[in-house]
């Protein structure tokens, strides 16, 4: 960004140089929040770390039937359709038991993106999942709250965090440990 500033301001005057770089830094941000990280998150073997699975990781554990995914960032109308395409993508792939949205790293949802996830839910249910939510920060969880789904998911689909959400996977379906590949 400094080297279009500092090119606009030589080309086009410093005035109509620093319009020309918060122009183009207001476009680079909407671009990646538009279209968001999304991990299948993993746990370090034999710890508590929870991270991105990663070749340079590659003793990481999953769990049979479960997948956690965690999207990055604010949630809206423009970029929920693709989070939803990407996590239904995931869904087919690995056809999980539960699916575990980790929300920790989303900092806020647009009410039109939280009735595209509740959409996205009855989808995931059709492919033989059933989905928990995890992780969620304050604001996400008073929107979730407002909507009603989380009273229609109850107490037993909201989880603290992903690490509880892995904890009551294995004590409700027993499963042992593998990894997706």
């Amino acid at each position: 960004w400094a080297i279009i500033a500092c090119l606009g301001v030589l080309l086009f005057g410093t005035l109509q140089g620093i319009v020309v770089a918060m122009i183009v830094s207001l476009l680079g941000l909407s671009t990646q929040t538009a279209h968001p990280q999304i991990y299948i998150i993993g746990r370090k073997r034999g710890t508590h770390v929870l991270r991105p699975l990663s070749p340079r990781n590659p003793d990481d554990e999953t769990f049979d039937g479960l997948l956690i995914v965690r999207p990055e960032g604010r949630i809206y109308f423009v970029n929920a359709p693709q989070i939803a395409n990407q996590i239904g993508v995931l869904v087919k792939e690995h056809q999980p038991k539960v699916l575990v949205l980790d929300m920790s790293r989303v900092p806020d949802i647009e009410y039109s993106a939280l009735q595209m996830l509740i959409e996205h839910e009855r989808k995931v249910t059709e492919h033989g999942a059933v989905l928990w939510l995890a992780a969620l920060n304050p604001g996400v969880l008073e929107v979730v709250r407002r909507s009603g789904f989380a009273e229609y998911l109850g107490r037993e689909r909201m989880m603290f965090n992903a690490s509880i959400a892995i904890e009551r996977y294995q004590a409700l379906y027993a499963q042992s440990v593998t990894a997706f590949k």
